[in-house]
């Protein structure tokens, strides 16, 4: 199988490497170790994302920090000028990640502001008396946006995952050396934990993983989807559940586990190929993929329960 290499919503991923700088291994392990690829939910019934059941990014950062053997200072909450105050602290040590945010209220974005932008991460570099400059993975280097505006997006109101607004993380420190291998490894039983089905963790009413959300998507493109489902799936779902699943698939195949690859690699083809007739409304095509793809997670969390090879080399 050929690796993906190009554009795709990894926000949090890069977002961390950036970070992390030259010590950060590739995003794609970066994005296997959050655990995002490893199962797929059905918010409320309703919102279909390709992660994990009760999975979030808040969930996958703090993994993929630790696998990799670093700390860091996560802070929220606060009044606008207290959380200013924070940033504006943070960043006199060196970038900052922060998220998540209204990627809606970014004004720097074309088409913005919206109501359907959804969460986002980015790197702060500096904050001014006027604005605040940052990378945002999203194809913005060394954005700018008014104090006021920032923090408005800061304040990620739409964002449900999160307790408090105003998230950040800095202070980041290596509290030990590991290979991407060794951290692969490490995570391996995470992820067959988020493929048995987490029943630990508060999802709204209604909410489904794993297979079953996969047939009730299927059943719901049957039905007719709402055109705010169809939005999310074409423009975020699709592209950044194939990715990470063929990303997941090439750590797997690194680490010599063959059978999970070639697992893993069939999930993202398949989430991949719904892209077409869902923008051209071929809803009963994309059904017939999405029932093809519910037996697999079973499948994925059968051989990973296996165990990993005693050796194994991922490219830094």
């Amino acid at each position: 199988m050929l690796d993906y290499v190009g554009s795709g919503p990894y926000c949090f991923t890069n977002s961390l490497s950036m970070v992390l700088g030259r010590s950060a291994p590739p995003p794609p392990v970066i994005e296997t170790l959050t655990g995002s690829p490893f199962g797929m939910q059905l918010i409320a019934g309703s919102l279909p994302l390709f992660d994990p059941y009760g999975w979030h990014p808040e969930t996958g950062l703090d993994a993929a920090i630790g696998h990799l053997g670093w700390t860091c200072e996560r802070s929220d909450g606060g009044s606008p000028e207290e959380a200013l105050g924070r940033l504006r602290a943070a960043c006199a040590a060196g970038p900052v990640l922060v998220g998540p945010v209204d990627m809606g209220l970014l004004l720097h974005q074309p088409g913005t502001p919206n109501s359907d932008g959804g969460d986002h991460y980015v790197v702060v570099l500096a904050v001014g008396a006027e604005q605040v400059r940052f990378h945002d993975p999203h194809g913005f280097p060394h954005a700018t946006l008014p104090v006021e505006a920032f923090l408005a997006a800061w304040e990620a109101k739409s964002v449900g995952y999160v307790d408090a607004p105003y998230v950040l993380r800095t202070g980041f420190v290596r509290a030990y050396e590991v290979t991407a291998a060794e951290a692969l490894r490490a995570s391996l039983p995470e992820a067959v934990r988020w493929l048995t089905g987490r029943s630990d963790l508060p999802m709204p009413p209604g909410s489904l993983g794993g297979a079953a959300a996969v047939e009730e998507l299927a059943a719901l493109l049957s039905r007719g989807p709402d055109p705010a489902v169809r939005h999310l799936l074409t423009a975020f779902g699709v592209r950044v559940g194939a990715r990470r699943l063929g990303d997941a698939a090439a750590c797997l195949a690194h680490l010599g586990l063959d059978e999970a690859a070639a697992i893993a690699a069939d999930q993202a083809r398949l989430v991949g190929s719904l892209q077409f007739p869902l923008v051209t409304g071929d809803d009963e095509g994309a059904a017939a993929a999405l029932r093809l793809l519910a037996p697999t997670y079973e499948r994925l969390r059968e051989a990973l329960s296996a165990g990993p090879p005693a050796t194994g080399a991922v490219p830094r």
